[in-house]
């Protein structure tokens, strides 16, 4: 399993799980750090309230090869890598290159989204690629994978294989395409100056005064809603979040802040309470310095997906 920094996984999960984490890159001012690895999210806050300049970009593709190798290197015959949604960054084009040079499957997967909705999709796959060896029947075990994924229970009582790397990318897929964000900043100016975001909508918030509720479709950033105030807008965002979870069997929850874990702790254990027994996991993380490179000071985002 290879995913990158957006992912937001601590390097406990990520060690825990076999995941290799590729950086995405930070430019400061012209000097170029690697997410995670030497800057974080209090350091790139810092260098924007001096009025630095910052940028992002995607790993080179010889930064996913050397990942790869690394994985065939240990014994891996297929690997999974799983990305940023390919409407907000070159990361999984650079993940695709890389994979035509290694001589094992690569399996690359656009989440279509970004932090923990892609986090999660990440640990799914990493927990079926490990799936419990005791023998079922294939209809129940297809029944519990996430997203209804079938593909290595052959027969009716078939003798249990290890998922293959199409499967495994395939659950993958199936959380990512489950997940659901929303979130708050404390400007649009960041977003739009980084062309994630139209003017028109960017002036929502400058002009009117409005504090819009974005969500991420389809590799793009829209509004969902408009509410009047920041207290009234993280109600909703709370609201959209217990709605959402009410509507599935079981779901996992992450709350994202930047610099404010008391808050989003509050608001995950909010989640957790309304969510009653449909939420199996509720956490809280620091969003990363490329999302917080993004979106600016006062990002709070919930992330709800399919457990």
């Amino acid at each position: 399993m290879v995913t990158d920094s957006t992912a937001t996984l601590t390097p406990a999960d990520a060690a825990a799980w076999g995941v290799e984490v590729v950086p995405l890159d930070v430019v400061v001012d012209g000097e170029r750090h690697a997410e995670g690895v030497d800057l974080g999210p209090a350091e790139l806050l810092a260098a924007l309230g001096r009025g630095a300049r910052v940028t992002t970009s995607q790993p080179p593709p010889a930064a996913f090869a050397a990942a790869y190798e690394r994985a065939v290197a240990a014994g891996a015959r297929e690997i999974v890598s799983v990305h940023l949604a390919g409407g907000l960054s070159g990361t999984v084009q650079a993940a695709r290159v890389a994979a035509a040079t290694v001589p094992v499957p690569v399996h690359v997967v656009d989440s279509g989204t970004a932090g923990m909705a892609l986090g999660f999709a990440v640990l799914a796959a990493a927990r079926a690629a490990r799936s419990p060896s005791a023998t079922e029947p294939s209809a129940a075990r297809g029944a519990r994978v996430a997203g209804g994924v079938r593909g290595w229970w052959q027969g009716r009582f078939a003798r249990p294989t290890t998922p293959g790397g199409a499967e495994v990318a395939d659950v993958a897929r199936a959380v990512a395409a489950s997940s659901r964000v929303w979130f708050l900043v404390d400007s649009l100016d960041h977003l739009r100056r980084g062309g994630r975001l139209g003017a028109t909508a960017a002036a929502l918030g400058t002009v009117l005064g409005l504090r819009p509720i974005l969500t991420v479709r389809d590799g793009s950033v829209v509004v969902v809603e408009k509410v009047r105030t920041r207290r009234a807008a993280r109600d909703r965002l709370e609201a959209l979040a217990v709605a959402d979870v009410a509507r599935r069997t079981s779901a996992r929850v992450a709350v994202h802040h930047l610099q404010q874990p008391e808050l989003a702790g509050a608001v995950a254990e909010q989640v957790r309470v309304w969510g009653a027994q449909r939420v199996v996991d509720a956490v809280t993380c620091d969003a990363g310095a490329v999302i917080a490179a993004h979106v600016g000071p006062g990002l709070l985002a919930i992330v709800v997906a399919d457990a």
